[in-house]
């Protein structure tokens, strides 16, 4: 599936252009730092990890008490897992191949 056309446009194109350039954990905590705020950071490092969760077919209880989402987070998550662009399952997918070849 492809990424919804109403986010495509010169700004967004640079800014996925710019995000592929980092090249470190480090040159990422920066950049992140400097484009976005802490709150925003944060959520989007939570949404990530309830995409781990409901991948391991955690309950939204288990998920909202790690995380501190809502359930109406979650669940718009797990929509996007089923029915979205396959970002979260091309990222889970690749996280699961890196700790594959790191044992």
């Amino acid at each position: 599936m492809s990424s919804d056309e109403r986010l495509q446009n010169p700004l967004t194109d640079a800014l996925c252009e710019a995000v592929l350039l980092l090249k470190s954990k480090e040159e990422c905590y920066r950049f992140f730092e400097d484009i976005a705020t802490v709150a925003e950071i944060k959520a989007l490092a939570q949404r990530l990890e309830v995409a781990k969760m409901l991948q391991r077919n955690e309950t939204y209880t288990a998920i909202g008490e790690v995380t501190g989402v809502s359930t109406a987070t979650i669940s718009r998550v797990k929509r996007c897992l089923n029915f979205g662009a396959d970002g979260y399952q091309l990222i889970l997918r690749r996280l699961q191949e890196q700790r594959i070849e790191e044992n």
